[in-house]
């Protein structure tokens, strides 16, 4: 009998398998994937940070569950993943931001955080007696000049975006993002088109109650969550423009066929 292909190999996270992998950081991924479904856009007036919430149970307070943290007052970030190991990695990120303030006098810069959190990751893919951090985190923010946003891997990689999405729904957010994402876009836009993502990656299963939604903006350099009352508006606004939009589409093959 042959031993399976990378049989032993995910044993530990300091072994590599044959054709190069490690098999933690790859379950680690797959965390992530397991995930609901959060999301990030840079607009011209700031960045937006949208999660999929939905409560796995009637019992449970919607309110309780909080995907979306505060990491300075102009920086935020969305996760995705096992919610205790990003509960443990957006702790880390607002004491280096804290650090950062004492020590130069001055707000954290995104990329720099970004890249912080990143470090810390990649040492927990390398020592044996710890395992990778089963959760990615969006994170974005402004500066003085510009707005960033960048997704992390449980590798440790680093990637900058101008929208992306991490969760059970990535792809089909992503294919969203592609067809509808253009430059210089409005805060308000940029919120439509995550709700669009998020209504897509959800198959239609959104509410108001379902969705959490947090802006940086760009003028002000402040990180906020949008109440109840503004999530509603743009919730409904949102089930309104959805099925239009679908049978328009609907319409427009119908035609192409004929």
């Amino acid at each position: 009998m042959q031993p399976m292909p990378g049989a032993g190999y995910d044993r530990a996270i300091t072994v590599f398998s044959p054709d190069g992998r490690l098999f933690q950081v790859e379950y680690a991924r797959e965390a992530v994937k397991r995930g609901t479904t959060s999301l990030g856009v840079k607009s011209g007036e700031g960045i937006v940070l949208v999660v999929d919430k939905r409560p796995t149970s009637k019992l449970v307070e919607p309110k309780s569950i909080e995907k979306i943290f505060q990491i300075d007052e102009h920086i935020g970030a969305a996760t995705s993943g096992l919610v205790a190991d990003a509960r443990a990695l957006i702790e880390r990120a607002r004491i280096e931001s804290q650090v950062n303030k004492i020590t130069y006098n001055e707000p954290i810069r995104v990329d720099s955080l970004a890249k912080k959190i990143c470090d810390m990751k990649q040492m927990y893919t390398q020592h044996g007696g710890v395992r990778p951090f089963g959760s990615a985190l969006i994170i974005g923010g402004v500066t003085e000049t510009e707005c960033r946003l960048f997704e992390t891997d449980p590798s440790g990689a680093l990637i900058e975006y101008k929208a992306t999405a991490i969760g059970a729904g990535r792809q089909i957010a992503m294919d969203e993002f592609e067809k509808k994402y253009r430059e210089g876009m409005k805060l308000n836009e940029a919120i439509d088109l995550a709700l669009d993502a998020v209504y897509e990656a959800t198959e239609g299963k959104t509410s108001a109650e379902s969705v959490e939604i947090a802006v940086i903006d760009f003028e002000t350099k402040r990180f906020r969550k949008l109440s109840e009352e503004e999530i509603e508006e743009y919730v409904e606004e949102l089930l309104l423009r959805k099925p239009k939009e679908e049978e328009e589409e609907e319409e427009g093959e119908e035609e192409e066929e004929e």
